[in-house]
């Protein structure tokens, strides 16, 4: 018979792994805030401003005596934290830059062919043109690239090749953002923003596998599949569904 959690209990356990189920208060350092995003994972980052940025209103909620000066120092200075994607814009340990890059290549193809059907065009293409421009000129704003070039067809996607370029290099791991003005990204070389000893891509496709499952799961506590596989989207769910089958330590529930 297949064990049953209650709600009350998920629940309970849920809101532990969040870090929700202690007391808010207590004086915060900034090694405390990198503790907690490292427990978190990572923190998603949110233009959202009705009344603060969604991503300090995440880190304020775990203790009240958040800084955003320390985040910031954490990104910009220290450079123990980094942006890239998980199943959105997020920052995330630097240490844990290794399996991301690991996972560039896959996300490379999955882009070129998605951004291919939406129309997006020659920003592979334009893509070392790019890289060489901000070896040169160093860190850089998405406005100050691409100014003479024609835009998309507006809205989200109203970007011109540079632009899109910019956004692919970022994701695909050839650019990190060193810091944001306001909330606009500035672009610099990786190697000029995270530390030596987390850029190798030194992990295997089951490596990366098995690394995503299991510090998945060792935050969220319980989950199926494809919740595992979508918390840091490095993977797919039928690789995390793979995995769950092959564990002797997991045991399936009901909640």
């Amino acid at each position: 018979m297949t064990p049953r959690i209650p709600n009350r209990t998920a629940r309970r356990l849920f809101m532990q792994r969040h870090l929700l189920s202690h007391s808010p208060t207590g004086r915060q350092t900034k090694d405390d805030l990198l503790d907690v995003i490292n427990r978190l994972g990572f923190v998603q980052v949110d233009s959202i401003q009705t009344v603060e940025r969604a991503h300090h209103m995440i880190l304020f909620a775990r203790n009240q005596t958040y800084r955003k000066k320390h985040l910031a120092d954490l990104v910009e200075k220290d450079r123990h934290l980094f942006e890239n994607w998980t199943h959105d814009a997020s920052i995330i340990p630097s240490r844990f830059f290794s399996y991301w890059a690991a996972a560039f290549p896959h996300r490379a193809d999955t882009i070129q062919l998605a951004w291919g059907r939406w129309g997006r065009e020659g920003f592979k293409e334009q893509a070392g043109d790019v890289l060489a421009e901000i070896a040169k000129r160093g860190p850089t704003l998405t406005r100050d690239m691409g100014t003479d070039e024609k835009r998309s067809n507006g809205g989200w996607w109203d970007w011109n090749p540079s632009k899109t370029s910019l956004e692919y290099l970022w994701r695909t791991g050839g650019l990190c953002i060193c810091r944001r003005e306001g909330f606009q990204k500035v672009y610099d070389l990786t190697e000029n923003v995270i530390p030596a000893e987390h850029r190798e891509a030194d992990h295997d496709r089951d490596a990366l596998i098995d690394w995503s499952c299991r510090a998945a799961m060792d935050r969220l506590g319980f989950a199926t599949p494809g919740e595992l596989a979508k918390f840091w989207a490095l993977i797919s769910p039928a690789e995390a569904k793979e995995w769950a089958a092959k564990q002797n330590s997991l045991v399936e529930v009901e909640i």
